[in-house]
């Protein structure tokens, strides 16, 4: 009975490097190797104590942690599915997740007991741990592993068996779980550690959340894989990245593009040593401009790229070096990644010619999870992922993204389906048709907007649409601003043209 799957990498560390720093959080705290292949054996032995079993749902949320890890490689150690939820989601996103997962168990940071007690009380979660100590007669994580025992069994898994269940926004308005396999994780690690030289004397800074799948998929794991080492902060603060990039020594840097502009625009920028610094990686959108000249006069360039959940997320990626050559592109596909651009009848397009973006490699997903009329939609009939995202390869191979079919928003690194909030608007009472877009931001990229029309003789607000939506949706998904208009404009068939809403607003 062997492991392949991610439940093997602590217990491999912990014999090729159980003293290397793998973790450094908190105020300088850190954790070897062998200490947190422990931890992981201990959290198995806690869930194993509670039933959970090879196939069983077990869900985090919290901010990050090494607790977050922890958990994630204790399920790895059993066969379990982890299922890492988004800290920002309101409490009716939470418990559709709670259900939709079958959830065993929920691990969640003490702050985030009333968001979860409905999702509690509607996925009939019999065991529900908090991090660190807990309350009285209560007993949190901390102490449950103080009395557990580190146990080398293990479940026999394959890289074909599923490892994560991560939600992603869907363009129905209700949140999808893409599964992700060991394979999955495991094959877009390898990807990173070849096309961004991940080596073992890095120190990558974690300033992106974990349940994030590309923290998770790209930064995380790759570090750990490789016997890097890991620092964790719990949110973003530029001065406080800035000390500790000077103080660690961090060598790798991931985020999105309003990151590095907060980074490049804080009073300690110039006065802080950047000189650990050689791996930068950003994604979400491009890096306008002005923050590649600023990075630049300190001697950094960015690593760009391109994917998504269902990619784990990493598709493409563009090499620093390439950074002003190929300026707007999102590079090339990763080592063991393929891509190809199609026409509407699913032939492959010439150079430059605008189609589907197309993904096919052993870190695509399976499907979502319980929907199989939307896991066999998102795949052509000779098993390539469909992105649902227009773009083009260049004579080169480079890609360039054109539009999203999807009319995905993203912002500050966050993605927002505008069907999931238009479905919510279109039940106030005095709006009659709704349309959300995104907007251009110059600190968020992009922003949502609600174009609506209202009925006779009611008026509509921003501050009484978003006090409609709030505490049902995720803060970052409230529209910034409701435009009120006669008529939303229309095609033949009927649907909204939101190509002529962005080009009357999205300036």
């Amino acid at each position: 009975m062997r492991d392949h799957g991610l439940g093997s990498w602590l217990t491999k560390r912990r014999l090729k490097s159980p003293d290397k720093t793998a973790l450094i959080f908190g105020d300088g705290q850190t954790l070897t190797y062998r200490a947190f292949a422990d931890a992981a054996d201990r959290v198995a032995t806690v869930l194993r104590e509670r039933g959970v079993r090879q196939g069983d749902s077990v869900a985090y949320l919290g901010e990050n942690s090494p607790e977050f890890l922890e958990v994630l490689f204790g399920c790895a150690r059993l066969g379990a599915v982890f299922v890492p939820v988004n800290t920002r989601l309101a409490a009716r996103e939470i418990e559709h997740i709670l259900v939709d997962a079958g959830t065993r168990v929920l691990i969640h940071d003490p702050e985030f007991a009333e968001r979860v007690t409905s999702g509690v009380e509607a996925a009939q979660i019999a065991d529900v741990i908090l991090t660190g100590p807990g309350i009285s007669f209560h007993p949190g994580l901390d102490v449950l592993l103080e009395g557990a025992a580190v146990n080398a069994e293990t479940a026999a898994v394959t890289l074909d068996d599923p490892a994560a269940i991560v939600y992603t926004s869907g363009t129905t308005g209700r949140a999808k779980g893409a599964v992700l396999t060991h394979g999955n994780l495991t094959w877009v690690s390898l990807n990173c550690i070849v096309d961004y030289d991940v080596v073992s004397t890095d120190v990558a800074l974690m300033i992106s959340p974990l349940f994030h799948v590309a923290s998770l998929g790209m930064g995380a794991l790759p570090v750990l894989l490789k016997g890097a080492t890991l620092v964790l902060e719990k949110g973003f603060e530029p001065g406080r990245a800035l000390d500790l990039i000077e103080r660690h020594g961090v060598s790798m840097l991931s985020g999105v593009p309003t990151t590095y502009q907060l980074l490049a625009d804080h009073p300690a920028w110039a006065s802080t040593d950047l000189s650990s610094l050689q791996k930068l990686t950003c994604g979400g959108s491009a890096v306008p401009t002005r923050i590649l000249n600023a990075f630049e006069e300190r001697g950094l360039s960015f690593s760009q790229g391109y994917g998504m959940t269902e990619t784990s997320p990493g598709a493409t990626s563009l090499a620093p070096t390439m950074t002003r050559e190929k300026q707007g592109s999102v590079g090339l596909p990763h080592f063991f990644t393929d891509i190809r651009v199609t026409d509407a009848e699913g032939h492959v397009v010439a150079p430059g010619v605008v189609g589907e973006i197309e993904v096919a490699g052993p870190n695509v997903f399976p499907g979502y999870h319980g929907l199989a009329d939307a896991t066999a939609a998102a795949f052509t009939d000779d098993g390539w992922f469909r992105s649902g995202d227009l773009g083009y390869l260049d004579d080169d191979g480079y890609l360039f993204i054109s539009d999203r079919l999807k009319d995905m928003i993203i912002s500050g690194g966050e993605n927002i389906y505008p069907a999931e909030v238009e479905n919510l608007i279109n039940d106030i009472r005095d709006i009659s048709g709704v349309a959300v877009i995104g907007v251009p931001d110059e600190r968020w990229g992009e922003v949502p907007w609600a174009v609506v029309t209202v009925r006779e003789g009611a008026e509509v607000t921003t501050e009484s649409v978003r006090a409609e939506l709030d505490g049902v949706l995720a803060r970052y998904k409230l529209p910034k601003n409701v435009v009120v208009v006669e008529d939303l404009p229309r095609t033949a068939s009927g649907k909204i043209r939101k190509a002529d809403l962005r080009s009357r607003f999205g300036r």
